[in-house]
């Protein structure tokens, strides 16, 4: 069976896609400190049925350079081909640095449930960055479920989002 770089054989990918139900594509991405929380929350959220999931590397622990994971997923982001996106490395900083130099994509650092929901509602933020050294990986799996099922409360927050945009 050919399969993609993603987890899952392409034919499975055509049969979800061709179903009555909604999924959100979602992209992730890590550097050899965040591989393995990465890995975790691919798992994750591939069980959950509602994701597909593209993963963009790394794909072992080797050492490997933060912006160059960062700077694809931010890309991707920012030309549309996907809303949601999450990047993992060991503390978070650096890849949230980098994905925030994109013109739309609002990459925000969580290290708790507080964070991860107020990042949705009143940031709208479009990627999750979690640091693996710094957050248990429970906790992890959970700020990612809320970021991605919180909705964005627009009115008095869009109206902030706006002046951002103005620079």
């Amino acid at each position: 069976m050919i399969t993609h770089h993603w987890s899952y054989p392409i034919s499975a990918i055509a049969d979800r896609n061709s179903a009555e139900k909604n999924f959100m594509e979602i992209i992730i991405g890590s550097d050899h400190a965040g591989f393995d929380l990465k890995e975790a929350c691919k798992a994750h959220l591939e069980s959950l049925d509602d994701y597909i999931v593209r993963d963009i590397g790394v794909f072992n622990k080797d050492s490997s350079d933060y912006p160059k994971v960062a700077q694809k997923l931010a890309r991707s982001i920012a030309d549309g081909k996907y809303s949601h996106g999450i990047l993992i490395c060991g503390s978070g900083l650096g890849m949230s640095i980098v994905a925030n130099r994109y013109k739309g994509v609002r990459a925000a650092l969580c290290h708790n449930l507080y964070l991860a929901r107020m990042a949705r509602m009143h940031n709208d933020a479009n990627v999750l960055v979690m640091g693996e050294r710094v957050i248990g990986w429970g906790l992890a799996l959970e700020m990612v479920d809320l970021f991605l099922k919180t909705p964005f409360e627009g009115g008095r927050h869009k109206l902030r989002l706006d002046l951002i945009d103005k620079g």
